[in-house]
């Protein structure tokens, strides 16, 4: 799995390392049982403090998506296998009707977060 992240961005970087496993275990590129690269080897490969690999792995954790042990890493739960099918097949719908539109990524985004609240 490869990470990669936008230090000008205006999201932290603990939350774009956590977007990217999300997006990976939703896309099936990464299944129940895979661990995820050990923090300080991640840290080192990206050019991060140690720490925000950790913060990320943690939310992930708190989701339920990793089990986060010592000495053992992050390793991708069985929960968080999930048939994604519907959801994506309702997203690429958004998408369409988004671009039919011609909002911005931005507006359909905006949308999204509202309607999930």
């Amino acid at each position: 799995m490869i990470f990669r992240i936008d230090p000008t961005a205006g999201e932290p970087l603990f939350a774009q390392l956590a977007a990217q496993v999300r997006l990976a275990v939703a896309a099936g590129t990464v299944h129940p049982g895979e661990r995820l690269p050990a923090a300080r080897d991640l840290a080192a490969s990206l050019d991060l403090n140690v720490h925000t690999v950790l913060r990320a792995y943690q939310d992930l954790r708190d989701e339920g998506l990793v089990d986060l042990r010592r000495g053992r890493g992050a390793v991708v739960t069985a929960q968080a296998a999930h048939d994604y099918t519907d959801l994506r097949a309702a997203i690429d719908a958004v998408v369409r009707e988004s671009r039919a539109l011609s909002l911005p990524p931005e507006t359909t985004l905006a949308l999204l977060k509202e309607a999930l609240r």
